[in-house]
Protein backbone atom coordinates (compact mmCIF):
# COMPACT_ATOMS: atom_id res chain seq x y z
CA UNK A 1 0.00 0.00 0.00
CA UNK A 2 1.15 3.51 -0.74
CA UNK A 3 0.85 6.05 2.09
CA UNK A 4 -1.18 9.21 1.55
CA UNK A 5 0.19 11.87 3.89
CA UNK A 6 -1.27 15.06 5.34
CA UNK A 7 0.37 18.43 4.91
CA UNK A 8 1.06 18.60 8.64
CA UNK A 9 2.82 15.23 8.55
CA UNK A 10 4.95 16.37 5.60
CA UNK A 11 6.02 19.52 7.42
CA UNK A 12 6.86 17.49 10.53
CA UNK A 13 8.91 15.03 8.46
CA UNK A 14 10.84 17.89 6.85
CA UNK A 15 11.50 19.46 10.26
CA UNK A 16 12.84 16.14 11.57
CA UNK A 17 15.06 15.76 8.51
CA UNK A 18 16.56 19.23 8.90
CA UNK A 19 17.18 18.54 12.60
CA UNK A 20 19.16 15.46 11.63
CA UNK A 21 20.87 17.16 8.66
CA UNK A 22 21.73 20.75 9.57
CA UNK A 23 22.39 22.74 6.43
CA UNK A 24 20.95 20.00 4.21
CA UNK A 25 19.67 20.97 0.76
CA UNK A 26 16.22 19.60 -0.03
CA UNK A 27 15.45 22.51 -2.34
CA UNK A 28 18.23 21.58 -4.74
CA UNK A 29 16.89 18.05 -5.11
CA UNK A 30 13.36 19.30 -5.61
CA UNK A 31 14.40 21.91 -8.15
CA UNK A 32 16.32 19.33 -10.17
CA UNK A 33 13.20 17.17 -10.47
CA UNK A 34 11.06 20.15 -11.49
CA UNK A 35 13.65 21.19 -14.09
CA UNK A 36 13.68 17.74 -15.69
CA UNK A 37 9.88 17.65 -15.99
CA UNK A 38 9.87 21.15 -17.47
CA UNK A 39 12.55 20.23 -19.97
CA UNK A 40 10.48 17.27 -21.16
CA UNK A 41 7.46 19.49 -21.76
CA UNK A 42 9.63 21.93 -23.72
CA UNK A 43 10.36 19.25 -26.31
CA UNK A 44 9.00 20.54 -29.59
CA UNK A 45 8.81 24.04 -28.15
CA UNK A 46 12.51 24.79 -28.30
CA UNK A 47 12.10 28.41 -29.30
CA UNK A 48 9.57 29.17 -26.57
CA UNK A 49 10.30 30.32 -23.07
CA UNK A 50 9.21 29.60 -19.53
CA UNK A 51 7.10 31.71 -17.19
CA UNK A 52 7.57 31.13 -13.48
CA UNK A 53 4.57 32.12 -11.35
CA UNK A 54 6.32 32.69 -8.03
CA UNK A 55 4.91 33.10 -4.56
CA UNK A 56 6.79 34.15 -1.44
CA UNK A 57 7.67 30.70 -0.07
CA UNK A 58 9.82 27.66 -0.68
CA UNK A 59 7.70 26.41 -3.57
CA UNK A 60 8.82 29.51 -5.44
CA UNK A 61 12.41 28.64 -4.55
CA UNK A 62 11.97 25.18 -6.10
CA UNK A 63 10.45 26.74 -9.22
CA UNK A 64 13.05 29.50 -9.59
CA UNK A 65 16.06 27.24 -9.10
CA UNK A 66 14.48 24.82 -11.60
CA UNK A 67 14.18 27.61 -14.16
CA UNK A 68 17.79 28.60 -13.53
CA UNK A 69 18.87 24.99 -14.23
CA UNK A 70 17.13 24.79 -17.62
CA UNK A 71 19.85 26.37 -19.82
CA UNK A 72 22.48 23.94 -18.56
CA UNK A 73 20.05 21.01 -18.69
CA UNK A 74 19.00 21.74 -22.28
CA UNK A 75 22.39 22.96 -23.47
CA UNK A 76 21.00 26.21 -24.87
CA UNK A 77 19.63 29.53 -23.75
CA UNK A 78 16.01 29.58 -22.60
CA UNK A 79 13.89 32.75 -22.43
CA UNK A 80 12.78 33.04 -18.80
CA UNK A 81 10.24 35.31 -17.17
CA UNK A 82 9.40 35.54 -13.47
CA UNK A 83 6.16 36.96 -12.09
CA UNK A 84 6.39 37.55 -8.32
CA UNK A 85 2.65 37.48 -7.63
CA UNK A 86 2.80 39.31 -4.30
CA UNK A 87 5.78 41.46 -5.38
CA UNK A 88 8.23 39.45 -3.32
CA UNK A 89 9.56 35.96 -3.70
CA UNK A 90 12.32 33.57 -2.66
CA UNK A 91 15.43 35.75 -2.76
CA UNK A 92 18.10 33.16 -3.49
CA UNK A 93 15.92 31.48 -6.11
CA UNK A 94 15.22 34.78 -7.82
CA UNK A 95 18.93 35.64 -7.84
CA UNK A 96 19.71 32.31 -9.53
CA UNK A 97 16.98 32.83 -12.13
CA UNK A 98 18.18 36.37 -12.88
CA UNK A 99 21.72 35.11 -13.31
CA UNK A 100 20.35 32.62 -15.87
CA UNK A 101 18.83 35.53 -17.81
CA UNK A 102 15.32 35.73 -16.35
CA UNK A 103 13.30 38.92 -16.63
CA UNK A 104 10.90 40.00 -13.87
CA UNK A 105 7.43 40.90 -15.17
CA UNK A 106 4.23 42.27 -13.69
CA UNK A 107 0.68 40.84 -13.71
CA UNK A 108 -0.21 42.38 -17.07
CA UNK A 109 2.83 40.96 -18.82
CA UNK A 110 2.30 37.59 -17.14
CA UNK A 111 -1.26 37.48 -18.50
CA UNK A 112 0.04 38.16 -22.00
CA UNK A 113 2.78 35.54 -21.68
CA UNK A 114 0.37 32.95 -20.25
CA UNK A 115 -1.09 32.22 -23.67
CA UNK A 116 2.20 32.15 -25.58
CA UNK A 117 5.04 30.64 -23.56
CA UNK A 118 6.29 27.07 -23.85
CA UNK A 119 5.70 26.05 -20.22
CA UNK A 120 4.47 27.68 -17.02
CA UNK A 121 6.05 26.60 -13.74
CA UNK A 122 3.52 27.07 -10.96
CA UNK A 123 5.42 27.93 -7.79
CA UNK A 124 2.83 30.25 -6.28
CA UNK A 125 1.56 28.34 -3.25
CA UNK A 126 2.68 25.33 -1.27
CA UNK A 127 1.18 22.88 1.18
CA UNK A 128 -0.04 25.70 3.38
CA UNK A 129 -1.72 27.57 0.56
CA UNK A 130 -5.25 28.90 0.89
CA UNK A 131 -8.04 27.56 -1.31
CA UNK A 132 -8.50 29.36 -4.61
CA UNK A 133 -6.35 31.94 -6.36
CA UNK A 134 -6.01 35.72 -6.28
CA UNK A 135 -7.83 37.33 -9.21
CA UNK A 136 -4.68 38.10 -11.19
CA UNK A 137 -3.32 34.57 -10.77
CA UNK A 138 -6.70 33.07 -11.65
CA UNK A 139 -6.70 35.09 -14.89
CA UNK A 140 -3.26 33.71 -15.77
CA UNK A 141 -4.35 30.16 -14.94
CA UNK A 142 -7.42 30.47 -17.15
CA UNK A 143 -5.46 32.00 -20.01
CA UNK A 144 -2.96 29.13 -19.89
CA UNK A 145 -5.76 26.57 -19.85
CA UNK A 146 -7.57 28.16 -22.78
CA UNK A 147 -4.34 28.29 -24.80
CA UNK A 148 -3.37 24.72 -23.82
CA UNK A 149 -0.05 25.86 -22.35
CA UNK A 150 1.61 23.05 -20.37
CA UNK A 151 1.88 23.69 -16.63
CA UNK A 152 4.32 22.09 -14.19
CA UNK A 153 3.07 22.46 -10.62
CA UNK A 154 5.49 22.33 -7.72
CA UNK A 155 4.09 19.99 -5.07
CA UNK A 156 0.45 20.91 -5.73
CA UNK A 157 -1.38 23.11 -8.26
CA UNK A 158 -1.80 26.47 -6.56
CA UNK A 159 -5.39 26.95 -5.45
CA UNK A 160 -5.89 23.38 -4.27
CA UNK A 161 -5.61 22.32 -0.62
CA UNK A 162 -3.38 19.32 0.04
CA UNK A 163 -5.76 17.56 2.42
CA UNK A 164 -8.97 18.30 0.51
CA UNK A 165 -10.75 16.70 -2.43
CA UNK A 166 -12.45 19.97 -3.41
CA UNK A 167 -11.60 21.38 -6.85
CA UNK A 168 -11.04 24.97 -5.79
CA UNK A 169 -10.16 27.43 -8.59
CA UNK A 170 -6.56 26.54 -9.37
CA UNK A 171 -3.90 26.05 -11.99
CA UNK A 172 -4.57 22.95 -14.07
CA UNK A 173 -1.27 21.09 -14.22
CA UNK A 174 -0.09 18.74 -16.90
CA UNK A 175 2.48 17.44 -14.42
CA UNK A 176 2.64 17.88 -10.67
CA UNK A 177 6.03 17.20 -9.14
CA UNK A 178 5.63 16.29 -5.49
CA UNK A 179 7.97 15.08 -2.80
CA UNK A 180 8.14 12.64 0.12
CA UNK A 181 4.61 11.23 -0.41
CA UNK A 182 1.39 11.89 -2.26
CA UNK A 183 -1.31 13.96 -0.61
CA UNK A 184 -5.07 13.45 -0.75
CA UNK A 185 -5.61 16.10 -3.43
CA UNK A 186 -3.24 14.19 -5.73
CA UNK A 187 -5.32 11.01 -5.70
CA UNK A 188 -8.93 11.99 -4.90
CA UNK A 189 -11.42 13.47 -7.32
CA UNK A 190 -12.35 16.11 -8.22
CA UNK A 191 -9.12 17.78 -7.03
CA UNK A 192 -6.94 15.09 -8.62
CA UNK A 193 -8.01 16.06 -12.14
CA UNK A 194 -6.27 19.43 -11.69
CA UNK A 195 -2.99 17.70 -10.82
CA UNK A 196 -2.45 15.97 -14.15
CA UNK A 197 0.24 13.30 -13.98
CA UNK A 198 1.72 13.21 -10.49
CA UNK A 199 5.45 12.50 -10.33
CA UNK A 200 6.50 11.48 -6.83
CA UNK A 201 10.18 12.24 -6.22
CA UNK A 202 12.23 10.69 -3.44
CA UNK A 203 14.30 13.46 -1.85
CA UNK A 204 15.47 11.34 1.06
CA UNK A 205 12.92 12.32 3.72
CA UNK A 206 11.40 9.32 5.56
CA UNK A 207 7.62 9.01 5.35
CA UNK A 208 5.69 9.38 8.57
CA UNK A 209 3.01 6.94 9.69
CA UNK A 210 -0.42 7.51 8.22
CA UNK A 211 -4.01 6.33 8.50
CA UNK A 212 -4.73 6.65 4.79
CA UNK A 213 -3.34 4.47 2.03
CA UNK A 214 -3.78 3.85 -1.68
CA UNK A 215 -4.00 0.31 -2.97
CA UNK A 216 -1.23 -0.65 -5.40
CA UNK A 217 -0.99 -3.10 -8.26
CA UNK A 218 1.14 -5.35 -6.07
CA UNK A 219 -1.60 -5.39 -3.44
CA UNK A 220 -4.27 -6.35 -5.96
CA UNK A 221 -2.04 -9.11 -7.30
CA UNK A 222 -1.07 -10.55 -3.91
CA UNK A 223 -4.49 -10.27 -2.24
CA UNK A 224 -6.48 -11.93 -5.00
CA UNK A 225 -7.54 -15.42 -3.79
CA UNK A 226 -5.76 -17.49 -6.41
CA UNK A 227 -6.95 -21.14 -6.56
CA UNK A 228 -4.43 -23.90 -6.01
CA UNK A 229 -4.18 -27.53 -7.12
CA UNK A 230 -6.19 -28.68 -4.07
CA UNK A 231 -8.92 -26.05 -4.35
CA UNK A 232 -12.57 -27.02 -4.65
CA UNK A 233 -15.78 -25.03 -4.94
CA UNK A 234 -16.10 -24.75 -1.17
CA UNK A 235 -12.55 -23.65 -0.48
CA UNK A 236 -12.82 -21.03 -3.24
CA UNK A 237 -15.80 -19.50 -1.46
CA UNK A 238 -19.57 -19.95 -1.42
CA UNK A 239 -21.35 -16.61 -1.64
CA UNK A 240 -25.09 -16.14 -1.15
CA UNK A 241 -27.06 -13.30 -2.72
CA UNK A 242 -30.39 -12.10 -1.37
CA UNK A 243 -30.82 -9.33 -3.89
CA UNK A 244 -33.32 -8.01 -6.40
CA UNK A 245 -37.09 -7.65 -6.24
CA UNK A 246 -40.09 -7.90 -8.53
CA UNK A 247 -39.58 -4.22 -9.35
CA UNK A 248 -35.78 -4.50 -9.80
CA UNK A 249 -34.86 -8.04 -10.89
CA UNK A 250 -31.85 -6.76 -12.83
CA UNK A 251 -29.96 -5.99 -9.62
CA UNK A 252 -29.94 -9.71 -8.83
CA UNK A 253 -28.55 -10.58 -12.26
CA UNK A 254 -25.83 -7.94 -12.03
CA UNK A 255 -24.69 -9.04 -8.57
CA UNK A 256 -24.54 -12.69 -9.61
CA UNK A 257 -22.62 -11.68 -12.73
CA UNK A 258 -20.04 -9.90 -10.58
CA UNK A 259 -19.67 -12.77 -8.13
CA UNK A 260 -19.33 -15.48 -10.78
CA UNK A 261 -16.78 -13.64 -12.87
CA UNK A 262 -14.69 -12.70 -9.85
CA UNK A 263 -14.11 -16.42 -9.31
CA UNK A 264 -16.54 -17.53 -6.61
CA UNK A 265 -16.50 -21.29 -6.11
CA UNK A 266 -20.28 -21.36 -5.80
CA UNK A 267 -23.04 -18.79 -5.95
CA UNK A 268 -26.29 -19.43 -4.10
CA UNK A 269 -29.24 -17.18 -4.92
CA UNK A 270 -32.04 -16.70 -2.40
CA UNK A 271 -34.21 -13.87 -3.66
CA UNK A 272 -37.35 -13.15 -5.68
CA UNK A 273 -35.64 -13.17 -9.10
CA UNK A 274 -34.93 -16.92 -9.04
CA UNK A 275 -36.24 -17.76 -12.53
CA UNK A 276 -34.38 -14.88 -14.17
CA UNK A 277 -31.14 -15.74 -12.41
CA UNK A 278 -31.30 -19.44 -13.35
CA UNK A 279 -32.16 -18.62 -16.97
CA UNK A 280 -29.09 -16.41 -17.24
CA UNK A 281 -26.69 -18.39 -15.02
CA UNK A 282 -27.42 -22.13 -14.86
CA UNK A 283 -24.43 -22.76 -12.56
CA UNK A 284 -26.11 -20.81 -9.74
CA UNK A 285 -27.71 -22.83 -6.96
CA UNK A 286 -31.16 -21.36 -6.28
CA UNK A 287 -33.32 -23.41 -3.90
CA UNK A 288 -37.09 -23.26 -4.10
CA UNK A 289 -37.18 -22.16 -0.48
CA UNK A 290 -35.13 -18.94 -0.22
CA UNK A 291 -35.25 -19.15 3.57
CA UNK A 292 -33.15 -22.34 3.48
CA UNK A 293 -30.49 -21.71 0.85
CA UNK A 294 -27.73 -23.85 2.34
CA UNK A 295 -24.39 -22.91 3.85
CA UNK A 296 -22.61 -19.79 2.63
CA UNK A 297 -19.37 -18.07 3.64
CA UNK A 298 -20.62 -14.57 2.85
CA UNK A 299 -23.89 -12.82 2.00
CA UNK A 300 -24.74 -9.96 -0.34
CA UNK A 301 -27.94 -8.12 0.59
CA UNK A 302 -29.82 -4.99 -0.40
CA UNK A 303 -29.11 -4.51 -4.11
CA UNK A 304 -32.44 -4.00 -5.84
CA UNK A 305 -34.46 -3.85 -2.64
CA UNK A 306 -37.10 -1.17 -3.26
CA UNK A 307 -37.02 -0.08 0.40
CA UNK A 308 -35.69 -1.04 3.80
CA UNK A 309 -36.60 -4.55 4.92
CA UNK A 310 -35.23 -5.08 8.40
CA UNK A 311 -36.66 -8.60 8.72
CA UNK A 312 -35.13 -9.71 5.42
CA UNK A 313 -31.74 -8.37 6.42
CA UNK A 314 -31.92 -9.77 9.93
CA UNK A 315 -32.61 -13.25 8.57
CA UNK A 316 -29.34 -13.20 6.60
CA UNK A 317 -27.34 -11.67 9.43
CA UNK A 318 -28.28 -14.61 11.65
CA UNK A 319 -25.75 -16.74 9.76
CA UNK A 320 -23.02 -14.56 11.35
CA UNK A 321 -20.92 -14.58 8.19
CA UNK A 322 -19.36 -11.52 6.51
CA UNK A 323 -22.09 -9.61 4.68
CA UNK A 324 -22.10 -6.96 1.98
CA UNK A 325 -24.93 -4.54 2.80
CA UNK A 326 -25.89 -2.43 -0.19
CA UNK A 327 -28.57 -0.02 -1.43
CA UNK A 328 -32.00 -0.68 0.14
CA UNK A 329 -30.60 -2.60 3.09
CA UNK A 330 -28.54 0.41 4.22
CA UNK A 331 -31.62 2.13 5.65
CA UNK A 332 -32.72 -0.84 7.72
CA UNK A 333 -29.57 -1.52 9.74
CA UNK A 334 -29.91 -3.11 13.17
CA UNK A 335 -28.35 -1.42 16.19
CA UNK A 336 -25.47 -3.93 16.14
CA UNK A 337 -23.96 -5.62 13.11
CA UNK A 338 -22.02 -8.89 13.23
CA UNK A 339 -18.28 -8.75 12.59
CA UNK A 340 -17.06 -8.61 9.02
CA UNK A 341 -19.86 -6.56 7.47
CA UNK A 342 -19.11 -4.27 4.52
CA UNK A 343 -21.44 -1.34 3.82
CA UNK A 344 -21.33 -0.06 0.23
CA UNK A 345 -23.12 3.32 0.02
CA UNK A 346 -22.70 6.02 -2.57
CA UNK A 347 -22.57 9.64 -1.37
CA UNK A 348 -26.35 10.06 -1.34
CA UNK A 349 -26.90 6.86 0.62
CA UNK A 350 -24.21 7.77 3.11
CA UNK A 351 -25.76 11.21 3.53
CA UNK A 352 -29.12 9.62 4.37
CA UNK A 353 -27.45 7.18 6.73
CA UNK A 354 -25.78 10.05 8.61
CA UNK A 355 -28.65 12.57 8.24
CA UNK A 356 -26.43 15.14 6.50
CA UNK A 357 -26.47 16.83 3.11
CA UNK A 358 -24.94 14.99 0.17
CA UNK A 359 -22.81 18.08 -0.53
CA UNK A 360 -21.18 17.66 2.90
CA UNK A 361 -20.26 14.05 2.12
CA UNK A 362 -18.81 15.01 -1.26
CA UNK A 363 -16.78 17.85 0.28
CA UNK A 364 -15.17 15.59 2.90
CA UNK A 365 -15.82 11.95 1.98
CA UNK A 366 -13.19 10.40 4.23
CA UNK A 367 -14.43 12.14 7.36
CA UNK A 368 -18.01 11.07 6.70
CA UNK A 369 -17.02 7.49 5.89
CA UNK A 370 -15.12 7.36 9.18
CA UNK A 371 -18.20 8.71 10.99
CA UNK A 372 -20.29 5.91 9.48
CA UNK A 373 -17.70 3.37 10.61
CA UNK A 374 -17.83 4.66 14.17
CA UNK A 375 -21.63 4.57 14.24
CA UNK A 376 -22.09 1.12 12.72
CA UNK A 377 -18.91 -0.78 13.64
CA UNK A 378 -18.74 -2.02 10.05
CA UNK A 379 -16.26 -1.44 7.26
CA UNK A 380 -17.52 1.16 4.77
CA UNK A 381 -16.79 1.30 1.05
CA UNK A 382 -17.87 4.76 -0.12
CA UNK A 383 -18.49 4.54 -3.86
CA UNK A 384 -17.92 7.31 -6.39
CA UNK A 385 -15.33 8.74 -8.75
CA UNK A 386 -12.82 8.04 -5.96
CA UNK A 387 -13.69 5.08 -3.74
CA UNK A 388 -12.68 4.91 -0.09
CA UNK A 389 -12.73 1.81 2.06
CA UNK A 390 -12.55 2.52 5.81
CA UNK A 391 -12.25 -0.20 8.44
CA UNK A 392 -13.43 -0.07 12.07
CA UNK A 393 -10.16 1.35 13.41
CA UNK A 394 -10.46 4.31 10.99
CA UNK A 395 -7.71 3.25 8.58
CA UNK A 396 -8.68 4.15 5.01
CA UNK A 397 -7.67 2.67 1.69
CA UNK A 398 -8.31 4.38 -1.65
CA UNK A 399 -9.12 2.06 -4.54
CA UNK A 400 -7.62 2.25 -8.00
CA UNK A 401 -9.48 4.73 -10.21
CA UNK A 402 -11.60 3.56 -13.11
CA UNK A 403 -12.57 5.22 -16.39
CA UNK A 404 -15.43 7.70 -16.36
CA UNK A 405 -17.39 5.34 -18.63
CA UNK A 406 -18.00 3.07 -15.63
CA UNK A 407 -20.30 5.62 -13.96
CA UNK A 408 -23.46 3.78 -15.04
CA UNK A 409 -26.60 2.48 -13.35
CA UNK A 410 -26.04 -1.07 -12.14
CA UNK A 411 -22.29 -0.80 -11.56
CA UNK A 412 -22.89 -0.74 -7.81
CA UNK A 413 -24.95 -3.94 -7.96
CA UNK A 414 -22.12 -5.66 -9.81
CA UNK A 415 -19.57 -4.28 -7.33
CA UNK A 416 -21.55 -5.75 -4.44
CA UNK A 417 -21.33 -9.19 -6.04
CA UNK A 418 -17.58 -8.82 -6.61
CA UNK A 419 -17.06 -7.84 -2.98
CA UNK A 420 -19.22 -10.73 -1.79
CA UNK A 421 -17.14 -13.23 -3.75
CA UNK A 422 -13.94 -11.87 -2.22
CA UNK A 423 -15.40 -12.00 1.30
CA UNK A 424 -16.47 -15.61 0.75
CA UNK A 425 -12.95 -16.46 -0.41
CA UNK A 426 -11.59 -15.28 2.93
CA UNK A 427 -10.52 -11.66 2.44
CA UNK A 428 -11.32 -9.32 5.31
CA UNK A 429 -13.87 -6.61 4.58
CA UNK A 430 -11.26 -3.83 4.24
CA UNK A 431 -9.27 -5.61 1.57
CA UNK A 432 -12.37 -7.06 -0.09
CA UNK A 433 -13.93 -3.62 -0.49
CA UNK A 434 -10.84 -1.92 -1.91
CA UNK A 435 -10.03 -4.98 -4.06
CA UNK A 436 -13.56 -5.18 -5.46
CA UNK A 437 -13.55 -1.54 -6.50
CA UNK A 438 -10.07 -1.87 -8.00
CA UNK A 439 -10.89 -5.05 -9.95
CA UNK A 440 -14.01 -3.44 -11.38
CA UNK A 441 -11.94 -0.38 -12.37
CA UNK A 442 -9.39 -2.59 -14.10
CA UNK A 443 -12.14 -4.53 -15.87
CA UNK A 444 -13.72 -1.32 -17.14
CA UNK A 445 -10.34 -0.05 -18.36
CA UNK A 446 -9.91 -3.19 -20.46
CA UNK A 447 -13.14 -2.37 -22.31
CA UNK A 448 -12.88 1.32 -23.28
CA UNK A 449 -16.00 3.16 -24.28
CA UNK A 450 -19.60 2.81 -23.15
CA UNK A 451 -20.17 -0.68 -21.77
CA UNK A 452 -22.90 -2.16 -19.65
CA UNK A 453 -22.02 -3.41 -16.16
CA UNK A 454 -22.76 -6.94 -17.41
CA UNK A 455 -20.19 -6.58 -20.19
CA UNK A 456 -17.63 -5.27 -17.73
CA UNK A 457 -18.28 -8.25 -15.44
CA UNK A 458 -18.47 -11.01 -18.03
CA UNK A 459 -15.72 -9.82 -20.37
CA UNK A 460 -13.58 -7.43 -18.39
CA UNK A 461 -13.24 -9.13 -15.02
CA UNK A 462 -11.77 -12.45 -16.25
CA UNK A 463 -9.24 -10.62 -18.42
CA UNK A 464 -8.35 -8.23 -15.60
CA UNK A 465 -7.79 -11.11 -13.19
CA UNK A 466 -5.68 -13.09 -15.65
CA UNK A 467 -3.63 -9.94 -16.36
CA UNK A 468 -2.74 -9.70 -12.66
CA UNK A 469 -0.35 -12.60 -13.15
CA UNK A 470 1.81 -10.43 -15.41
CA UNK A 471 3.59 -7.51 -13.71
CA UNK A 472 2.33 -4.06 -14.77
Amino acid sequence: MEPIITAAAIRAAEADWFSAHPGGDLMGRAAEAVAHQTARLLTGRESWGVLVVAGPGNNAGDALFAAADLPDLLGRSVPLWVWPVVERTHEDGLAAALQAGAVVVDAGAALTLASGVGVIIDGLAGLGGRPGLPDAALAVARAASEAHIPVVAVDLPSGLVADSVIAHPSFAADVTVTFIARKLAHVAEPAASACGRVELVDIGVPVAMTGTWRITADDVRSWYPWPGPRSDKYSRGVVGLDTGSLAYPGAALLGVDGALHTGAGMVRYAGPARESVLAAFPSVVAPLDPLAPGRVQAWVCGSGWPSADAARLEHRLRDRVPTVIDAGALTGLPATLPPGCLLTPHAGELARLLSVDRHDVEADPLAHARTAVRRTGATVLLKGATQYCVRPDGAAMIAEPGPAWSATAGSGDTLAGIAGALLAAGLDAWRAGAMAASLQARAAAILPGPRTPSEVAARGLPDAIVALRAPD
